[in-house]
């Protein structure tokens, strides 16, 4: 421990000082080995109990490290102190608890090889490569060994070596997974990382808590298989999945919220209310919306037209295919093709040649193996003058390329952006046209990896809620403030309320982004500015734009606390540059346009399935597939039932009629699980009197009352779009990110 000075010290640093400032803005002049935890012991002992790590300038860093190493010339260094009140802290804590959990493992285990132990969303896992098969069995004596380690509570310490030092001392642990990591992943690096703790050593970049002690909760969850950095080629591994948190009580309302996951699982609910079915006859990752969940599609399609129509948007259809080279002059294609179906030709040619591009881009082709190549494209009559065996590899592509551009190539459409782009390009533009919005509900296929497909939430084939605004840079700001209400307009009809929006901006180092600076900057302060001025809680993402421009992503949490990334709003000065759209100004000069890209559902298949979990598929009345029932008390009041049905359907409500044999307590039973709205029982008495006798499925009876009063009663319901949920958890809302992606690109 470093001898502090008082916390409101203004004295000039020395060479051998640096200046630390608070959050408060309060400055502290302390020698340079000064460590977080040095400052928060300067402050209270109460303090720097309750330190767990530290963040300067949004990196988080261990408590122990000295604060020099992050010292820039003269200017302060600020520090925040993290402690399990911090967002951030739980993240360091499940980092350090692989570890622990890693480090138990070992101790019951031989030959066991590391692999990576991340966080995720809700905890973090750990792969292994070990002899032995771990099965949920053994999770109680791991978990046993875990806690005699936190018990210990001994200090997570960070070293480092220079590469070679680093890779001999791998070696020598055995761990050969870490060498080939060190010679392949950080072969560019000349110092790399470790952490200690007790007899436990691992490759890592950190940061952790101070020592294990501060884990307070973990569980282990769950182990599957996994393949080495992802590559189903690799090695297989194990995957070891766990939890921690700071509290019990976190952890307790975390599993109770797992549970009550489970028991809202669209994949099941869907099933059982025959809402839809994947089929891997028609296709893995293909939904087969069925007639009831057709309904609840179909009323969010109208739903949005009607609002779309209302707002200025005018319909548009586009194809299911079209040529490679559309996507190409986009940058979707190659940029995205490993999610992309591969491309259709005209001949099996067209298919052997995009092969041989690709064997050539993976440095996969010999010299014997390019003759037969040409020799196997000569049979199909393919000449290639152009191509020398000398020539490098790129030089060999694009002579691939140039065949294959002058013979059509068609892509299952990935977006429906550059088709939007061609109705637009397709007429003359004026600015007194603009701007121009046009919208689809255009279905897109994208080839996700089998492991992720996750029935409604991630498909192949999903239909999105698109619409792509064209507009004067003057209008920008308008029509992005526009499409922001529209979309808390789409979730507060959903009863959606806790939702946060991203500010999904560009990475300055990463070269994955196209256009110039300038527009950039100028997107990235139009979409700040408006979000700011809308006073709606937002938070900025560096790196998470898309490639093509800034967006603002709705993150929305449902109600047991999950977060789901739903509606995206994303500006684009690109894409108007790629396809050379341009408008009449009014100086009668030709301007490019802007292009704003809006989906409040994000696709309508992940939107349903994120419903079906939020009301546990109890839909609220406006977007119930079944509406009301009818229960004839006998066969005596059959027909009168079927009147009442129609009066119902011709008022435009869903109904349907139960006129199974049965007592009327088992149908209102059956209408009750089938989570129906609103049930109508009819005997003789009702029949004579031209009533119904209405039940509410939440509330219970309502009493008789007259067909038309009940029609009302129902369909003003449907028209205030009325949110009820029957089903309440009961469990305190944890937040955990569903792990979902929406609207890509």
């Amino acid at each position: 421990m470093t001898t502090q000075p008082a916390p409101n010290s203004m004295s000039t640093a020395s060479a051998s000082n640096i200046q630390i400032q608070l959050p408060d803005g309060k400055l502290l002049t302390q020698p340079t080995e000064t460590t977080a935890m040095d400052v928060a012991l300067g402050i209270s002992e109460g303090l720097a109990r309750s330190v767990i790590a530290a963040e300067i300038d949004g990196r988080i860093i261990d408590a122990d490290r000295p604060l020099g190493d992050f010292a820039d010339d003269d200017s302060p260094v600020p520090l925040k102190l993290l402690t399990s009140r911090d967002a951030s802290a739980l993240d360091v804590l499940r980092h350090s608890a692989a570890h622990v959990m890693a480090r138990a493992v070992m101790r019951l285990y031989k030959g066991v090889s590391l692999a990576f132990g991340p966080t995720t969303s809700g905890g973090f896992y750990y792969d292994f490569d070990l002899p032995e098969k771990i099965s949920e069995d053994d999770f109680p004596k791991i978990e046993a060994e875990i806690k005699k380690i936190i018990k210990e509570k001994e200090p997570f310490e960070r070293f480092i070596l220079p590469r070679d030092e680093a890779r001999s001392l791998c070696e020598s642990l055995g761990q050969d997974l870490k060498v080939e990591h060190i010679d392949t992943g950080l072969a560019d690096q000349s110092t790399v990382s470790f952490y200690r703790q007790g007899e436990f050593v691992d490759l890592c970049r950190g940061p952790h808590i101070p020592n294990a002690g501060k884990i307070k909760a973990i569980k282990l969850m769950s182990v599957a298989g996994a393949y080495w950095k992802g590559d189903a080629s690799g090695r297989q591994l194990q995957r070891l999945y766990g939890t921690a948190f700071f509290d019990k009580k976190e952890l307790k309302h975390y599993l109770e919220q797992l549970e009550e996951a489970k028991r809202r699982d669209h994949r099941v609910l869907g099933k059982q209310h025959g809402l839809f079915a994947i089929n891997p006859e028609v296709g893995q990752g293909l939904c087969l919306w069925l007639p009831k969940g057709a309904r609840v599609r179909v009323a969010l399609e109208d739903f949005l037209r009607k609002e779309l129509l209302s707002r200025g948007y005018d319909p548009v259809y586009s194809p299911h295919i079209g040529r490679v080279d559309l996507y190409e002059t986009s940058g979707h294609f190659p940029y995205y093709r490993d999610s992309q179906f591969a491309p259709l030709f005209g001949s099996e040619v067209g298919g052997m040649l995009d092969a041989w591009s690709e064997r050539l881009e993976r440095g996969e082709i010999d010299a014997d193996g390019e003759d037969k190549l040409i020799a196997a494209a000569e049979v199909f009559g393919v000449k290639l003058p152009d191509y020398k065996p000398s020539m490098s590899a790129d030089k060999k592509r694009e002579v691939l390329h140039r065949w294959q551009v002058e013979h059509e190539r068609y892509l299952l459409k990935p977006m429906n952006c550059p088709h939007h782009c061609h109705i637009f390009a397709a007429q003359p533009r004026s600015y007194r046209q603009l701007p121009l919005r046009l919208f689809e509900f255009g279905t897109v296929y994208r080839h996700e990896q089998t492991g992720e497909l996750n029935g409604l939430l991630r498909v192949r084939g999903l239909t999105q809620d698109d619409a792509h605004i064209f507009c004067t840079p003057d209008q920008v700001e308008a029509e992005f403030r526009a499409t922001i209400d529209l979309t808390k307009f789409v979730l507060k009809s959903v009863g959606l309320d806790n939702y946060r929006i991203q500010l999904s901006l560009r990475d300055p180092d990463s070269s994955k982004y196209v256009g110039s600076e300038e527009n950039w900057d100028r997107a990235e302060a139009a979409l700040r500015g408006v979000l700011e001025q809308s006073e709606v809680n937002f938070n900025e993402q560096p790196g998470e734009a898309a490639f093509y421009g800034p967006k603002a992503d709705f993150m929305v949490s449902d109600c047991i606390g999950r977060s789901w990334q739903l509606g995206t709003v994303q500006l684009d000065y690109n894409l108007p540059e790629r396809f050379k759209l341009e408008y009449n100004g009014s100086d009668n000069a030709a301007h490019r346009p802007v292009m704003i890209h809006r989906a409040p559902f994000g696709s309508l298949e992940r939107f349903t399935g994120m419903l079906i979990e939020h009301f546990a598929g109890a839909f609220p009345m406006w977007l119930s597939p079944e509406q009301i029932r009818v229960l004839p008390l006998s066969d005596k009041s059959a027909e009168y039932a079927v009147a009442v049905a129609k009066q119902f359907d011709d008022a435009g409500l869903r109904v349907t009629v139960d006129n199974n044999d049965g007592k009327i307590q088992a149908k209102i039973r059956n209408a009750q699980l089938d989570l129906v709205n609103y049930m109508a029982v009819v005997g003789p008495k009702e029949a004579e009197a031209g009533k119904v006798a209405l039940r509410d499925r939440i509330d219970g009876e309502l009493g008789t009352m007259p067909v038309a009063e009940a029609i009302a009663r129902l369909t003003q319901e449907v028209k205030d779009r009325v949110v009820r949920q029957a089903v309440q958890s009961g469990v305190p809302a944890v937040a955990v990110d569903s792990g979902q992606t929406g609207h890509e690109y």
